[in-house]
């Protein structure tokens, strides 16, 4: 296990070390529940396609083939002049 350093002030210490004598743990094992509590669940991150078709940038061309970004044949001929 990675070690961490946290600074906390008088009453949150005295808070943990409270909590974790009524459970009996280390105050280490209080503070790891937590985090992993609080990591649980925060919101995931936004995806690049996700902020794309939130901002209206996915789709905004009309009429074009469905499979325009994945057919080889829709780039024949594309860069020449």
């Amino acid at each position: 296990m990675e070690r961490i350093n946290v600074r906390i002030d008088e009453r949150l210490k005295k808070e943990l070390e409270s909590e974790a004598s009524e459970k009996g743990v280390s105050p280490s094992a209080v503070v790891r529940e937590a985090l992993t509590e609080h990591m649980r669940r925060r919101a995931p991150r936004e995806s690049a396609y996700d902020i794309a078709k939130r901002l209206g940038i996915i789709g905004v061309h009309k009429n074009t083939p469905p499979d325009l970004s994945t057919n080889p044949e829709h780039m024949e001929g594309f860069g020449r002049d």
